[in-house]
């Protein structure tokens, strides 16, 4: 069984965890240069991480924008990909975020199937980021 941790600052071990998973997927695997990848955001959002047996398996972060949620940083480890873990995490960060507010992300390519499965809608063309082709992708709730 998963259990999810958050936080909202960037001294905290759940933050250390995440940064150290999405280094492995983002700038380990994809190649993407780690100051892109740490944005300067960090610090203005909550962090979720997944984890199993202890280990830190799967990461994602919230910036809230007014009325706009944005999810951002999606990642699991590859050895445990296709358990349903970024899923399991989503399904719960999204439950916490107020109905009223309004839910986008910009999904790899390759990740589209599994925001389909949480209801969310691709909007707008694909577009690269980071080299990598994303789509635009929004999830209407109430």
């Amino acid at each position: 069984m998963m259990k999810i941790k958050s936080a909202d600052n960037t001294t905290s071990q759940v933050y250390a965890d995440a940064a150290g998973i999405r280094k492995a997927v983002f700038v380990n695997e994809q190649g993407i240069s780690a100051q892109l990848e740490f944005d300067g955001l960090d610090d203005q959002v909550t962090h979720y991480v997944g984890y199993v047996d202890d280990q830190p398996v799967t990461t994602a972060r919230i910036r809230l924008d007014g009325q706009t949620a944005h999810i951002q940083r999606v990642a699991t480890l590859k050895a445990f990909r296709y358990h349903g873990y970024a899923l399991a995490l989503l399904k719960q960060v999204i439950a916490q975020i107020d109905a009223s507010v309004s839910l986008e992300l910009n999904a790899q390519a390759t990740a589209i199937g599994l925001y389909e499965q949480l209801g969310f809608k691709q909007t707008g063309t694909p577009f690269e980021e980071v080299g990598i082709k994303h789509i635009k992708m929004v999830l209407k709730r109430a």
